[in-house]
């Protein structure tokens, strides 16, 4: 009883901040896809090789996303502070953090969407038109389908690298098991709560990929 006693406070703070850091993932990976699939579309159909080529457009666009990739989280999360306050009022806490990730993770998923539209059959896209399709229609009906397991492979990578990411944002206030680990593990020489951070965040990560793949491998055996 007494011992149940003890650790029942470092269950709480890490309950809470394991919630935190699912809330972050959850909600920046679905705005990441919001934003980054429908570019990687684009950047699909607009190369010299997609349904409509515009080499201009698609170089601009390419170089963009090249850009917002090659910057480091953290510098992204304090160069993007400025805007999370103007639009929620506050730049630290969660629902703040999930600006930044959403912002760094969807050049990511553009990439993924873009790789995994490329290695589409080309055959299968010539048959589309042969048949008559619209543009819209071969990429609703035959790129996005055909994709779709490599898109979840990388969706998966996707959710691994933003609770890397939702981590780093603990060093700016960001809440979760990355903000724990460091507030109440190394500023106050708890070990204890540094090593239940990271071991639940290791659970996560093998969770998410071990369902991944398993999406994944169904829908490659279904195809």
């Amino acid at each position: 009883m007494n011992f149940f006693s003890n650790i029942q406070p470092y269950l709480n703070l890490v309950g809470i901040s394991t919630w935190q850091t699912l809330i972050m993932v959850f909600f920046s990976t679905l705005f990441a896809l919001i934003i980054g699939f429908p570019l990687g579309v684009l950047l699909n159909c607009t190369n010299k090789y997609g349904i409509t080529p515009k080499p201009v457009f698609n170089s601009v666009l390419s170089r963009i996303i090249d850009v917002l990739r090659s910057f480091p989280f953290v510098i992204l999360m304090i160069v993007l502070l400025p805007f999370t306050r103007l639009v929620l009022g506050t730049a630290i806490g969660t629902t703040a953090t999930i600006i930044p990730l959403s912002i760094a993770a969807a050049p990511f998923v553009a990439r993924i969407t873009e790789t995994a539209l490329n290695e589409v059959d080309p055959g299968v896209v010539q048959a589309a038109r042969a048949m008559g399709s619209t543009n819209f229609q071969i990429i609703w009906k035959v790129l996005i389908p055909e994709a779709t397991p490599s898109v979840v492979s990388g969706i998966t990578l996707t959710i691994i690298n933003l609770i890397s990411y939702s981590a780093m944002a603990g060093t700016l206030g960001g809440g979760g098991l990355g903000d724990l680990a460091i507030r109440y593990g190394y500023q106050r020489f708890n070990t204890t709560i540094m090593i239940a951070s990271v071991v639940v965040i290791i659970i996560m990560v093998a969770l998410i990929q071990f369902f991944g793949t398993k999406i994944s491998n169904r829908m490659m055996s279904k195809r």
